[in-house]
């Protein structure tokens, strides 16, 4: 998703609704004419077509033991064509931003979004995947991320996102076939993706720079999609706070 970054007039949201930007319609490729392929139903690890929803519970937790929680809620429109050439399925997410995705023979990967205070849907412009082909241990994709949850103790915005520019994860398809307990059921056949970034930022008086570390875990599940996220931001600083955030698979359907 573009960078991860919210742009100035999307409604308020938490660090998890902005990770899910990026898997709700995940990211993407410059705006492809060819039209996307066609929903693989119950064989996709991420459906597209029409008529599905998910709902998670997500909770944020600062290395002050501050908490959050919000409930993140998805849900799939069918497939639609587009102004600038070509069909998408769309996604929408309850925040009040759509997404718009295609999937070939190299992946998922979006190709447009909009928030409802948008005219139009804006194109991505570099290739970004949600998951990427072959769905196979090793196989690897790049995107960019930005810190969530990292924050100043100190200094006005706390939010490292505000001042600092994206940088690159290195996405890695971990293992295939795992088993994953949530709320919303015990799923098989999931596929985990770990992604793995690191942010240059000023420690304290006394380490100085340090490579903050970025983490991320995401767990697929054939025929239901994205059902858990685990999302590590790290400090152990004088001068920053990090942190963590889980999201759960409530329901779905």
């Amino acid at each position: 998703m573009r960078t991860d970054l919210a742009p100035i007039g999307r409604p308020a949201e938490g660090a998890a609704g902005r990770i899910v930007r990026r898997l709700a319609g995940a990211v993407a490729a410059g705006l492809l004419a060819a039209c996307s392929g066609p929903p693989a139903g119950g064989e996709s690890y991420f459906p597209l077509e029409r008529g599905h929803r998910w709902v998670y519970d997500s909770a944020s937790e600062w290395e002050n033991n501050t908490v959050e929680r919000e409930q993140i809620v998805l849900s799939t429109h069918g497939e639609e064509s587009l102004e600038s050439g070509g069909r998408a399925w769309r996604r929408r997410s309850a925040s009040g931003v759509d997404y718009w995705l295609r999937a070939d023979d190299t992946g998922i990967f979006r190709v447009a979004s909009k928030t409802d205070l948008e005219a139009e849907p804006a194109p991505d412009k570099a290739p970004r995947y949600v998951l990427k082909q072959p769905l196979a241990v090793g196989t690897q994709w790049q995107a960019t991320t930005t810190a969530y949850l990292l924050r100043r103790r100190a200094e006005f915005p706390p939010e490292i996102r505000h001042t600092h520019q994206p940088v690159m994860m290195q996405y890695r398809i971990e293992a295939l076939g795992e088993k994953v307990a949530t709320r919303a059921g015990a799923f098989t056949d999931c596929i985990r993706v770990k992604g793995d970034a690191a942010m240059r930022l000023f420690a304290d008086p006394v380490n100085g720079f340090k490579d903050m570390p970025l983490t991320t875990l995401e767990w697929y599940c054939k025929g239901v999609g994205l059902v858990k996220l685990e999302r590590r931001e790290p400090a152990q600083s004088t001068f920053l706070s990090g942190g963590t955030l889980t999201m759960e698979l409530t329901e779905w359907q």
